[in-house]
């Protein structure tokens, strides 16, 4: 066992003392070492309560014959951090829970670990840890929040910053908005519907990395908690068998992640992550890969923002095990891949079925023909962007308009807010890129106010930063190369038309070649705001968006 190292024979017995000195016991000591990494925080609602959960994971790692091991890990609520210069933190937090977690489990000598992270960066910044140290990892993440009632139907976070654009359009009063506030966010859990944690965490049940319900079951059930011991209970499992990270995560089991993120219609973040939890699986994702199998995998799921429907309907429905299984029938998951059940895809899967098919709809009857995310690609995004295409109405999926150029988030928001922008204009954000930025801030805060306005479907989004999974309307992100390394989008100017055509996968400004040359003569690249800290770090190691903006 790797805790050999700090637990045997006479040379560790300095070791051993400090073991001892921590509670531990000379009989647990014999047991396989198990880090049980928990992100349990009181700032961050998906996280409150998950010292709860690794209570339970504790237990199925003792009755599996393991001694479990709590250590903590930061996390950074995307919410509560939109709008503002915190999130410039969101997305390089990812970075340092990686690292974190790796110093954390390669120093104490771990021999396996249970991962508990529930929001955001937290999910993949774990994966990307586990995959360097490729020691038996098991995923057991939070869970989502239920949905929230307000004005007699079931709501969100994503409606709530839509709120505050329709309070300042004058459609909705202060009382409203206060009934709105009060109830969208009703218990602890990831926000409810198809945003970046969730996205991520039932992401990591079709790459394999979690139990089946691990990106489902809402947080306040019961069956979480039991999830959990069951979480604990299978690390044993995958230490006694060598089962390891590297061994699920291939180009096999990314591909069939890719595929359930396309029926699912996840976040635009995925884009992001999965990228870079394939880098640190020593492999490389290019986004043309998305779009080729967003071409043969129907969208079989709206759920909010895209639609109607929550986390909650989806688990009632038959879970990500019930996706896959519809998908499988048409041959487009790797069924023989491994996972951390034991068993493959196919063995986990056998018996799902759909059990209502106005949440998860059919083969026969999806809600496109065609995946939930698209892949743009164009003259000022040579490297591609990408749009979360079931979220966007169909009149504008290809459609053209006059751009409006703002450098920074809060230019734009204070234009839109303003009722500066006019049906037909494109709002275009400059700087926000992983350099630029840096960090890649998420643009929920203008989406919502153009949606808050009526203006979704007669205004589109585009920047070089990146967008909340609870971003709806023609809002486009990621444009690589970015305007801070020198991209094409940087040379945009006001009253610019920009075609857009998400069914062909192109976006291209009706500006020639020697125009934007010529442009490029004149382009005066802002300085950075960041003077220190870990961000400077940051901001010179970053890479691009398309690369999944890992460090290198």
């Amino acid at each position: 066992m790797i805790s050999d190292k700090v637990t045997k024979g006479a040379d560790r017995a300095p070791h051993r003392s400090l073991f001892y000195a921590a509670g531990f016991t000379d009989e647990e000591l014999k047991k396989p070492l198990i880090g049980v990494v928990s992100a349990m925080s009181e700032i961050i609602p998906g996280h409150t309560h998950l010292d709860k959960l690794a209570e339970a994971v504790k237990a199925g790692v003792y009755a599996a014959g393991g001694t479990p091991v709590v250590v903590p890990s930061i996390g950074v609520c995307d919410g509560i951090v939109m709008g503002h210069r915190g999130m410039h933190y969101s997305l390089a937090s990812r970075e340092l829970i990686a690292d974190s977690l790796e110093t954390l489990a390669a120093s104490h000598c771990f021999d396996g670990l249970v991962l508990i992270p529930n929001c955001d960066k937290i999910v993949p910044g774990m994966v990307m840890g586990a995959l360097r140290l490729d020691i038996p990892a098991i995923v057991c993440s939070g869970g989502p929040m239920l949905a929230g009632r307000a004005g007699g139907r079931k709501t969100s976070l994503s409606q709530m910053f839509e709120a505050v654009g329709a309070f300042k359009a004058g459609i909705i009063d202060e009382k409203e908005l206060c009934e709105r506030e009060e109830n969208s966010c009703p218990t602890c859990g990831s926000c409810s519907g198809m945003f970046t944690a969730n996205s991520m965490n039932c992401l990591c049940e079709a790459i394999g990395l979690a139990l089946p319900g691990n990106g489902t079951i809402p947080a306040p059930y019961s069956a979480r908690i039991q999830l959990a011991k069951r979480s604990g209970a299978q690390i044993m499992e995958l230490v006694r068998r060598g089962i390891t990270p590297r061994m699920i995560v291939n180009m096999r089991s990314l591909k069939n992640a890719i595929t359930v993120d396309m029926a699912l219609g996840c976040s635009t973040n995925s884009a992001l992550h999965l990228p870079a939890i394939a880098h640190e699986a020593g492999l490389k994702l290019d986004l043309t890969l998305f779009n080729e199998i967003s071409e043969h995998t129907p969208n079989l799921c709206h759920l909010a923002p895209a639609g109607e429907h929550y986390m909650e309907e989806l688990q009632e429905a038959g879970g990500v095990t019930a996706v896959m299984h519809e998908l499988s029938k048409a041959g487009l998951l790797d069924t023989d891949c491994m996972t951390v059940t034991g068993h493959t895809v196919g063995e986990n899967i056998e018996g799902s079925c759909i059990k209502d098919t106005c949440i998860i709809r059919t083969l026969e009857e999806p809600y496109s023909k065609t995946g939930g995310l698209a892949f743009l690609f164009g003259n000022i995004a040579k490297k591609g962007c990408v749009v979360k295409r079931s979220a966007v109405a169909e009149e504008m999926r290809v459609h053209s308009g006059t751009a409006r150029v703002f450098n920074g988030e809060e230019a734009a928001v204070k234009a839109i807010y303003a009722g500066e922008i006019r049906p037909g204009d494109i709002v275009v954000i400059l700087y926000e890129g992983p350099k630029g930025g840096p960090g890649m801030r998420e643009m929920l805060v203008p989406t919502s106010a153009l949606v808050g306005m009526k203006l979704d479907k007669d205004v589109a989004l585009i920047t070089d930063g990146r967008f909340s999974g609870a971003s709806r309307g023609a809002a486009i992100g990621h444009v690589s190369p970015e305007a801070a390394a020198g991209g094409r989008i940087g040379l945009l100017r006001d009253g610019d038309i920009i075609d857009i055509d998400m069914e062909r996968y192109t976006i291209n400004a009706r500006v020639t070649e020697e125009e934007f040359e010529e442009r490029r003569k004149t382009q005066s690249i802002p300085g950075t705001w960041v003077k220190g800290g870990w961000l400077s770090r940051y901001q010179r190691m970053v890479t691009s968006a398309d690369e999944g903006a890992v460090l290198k």
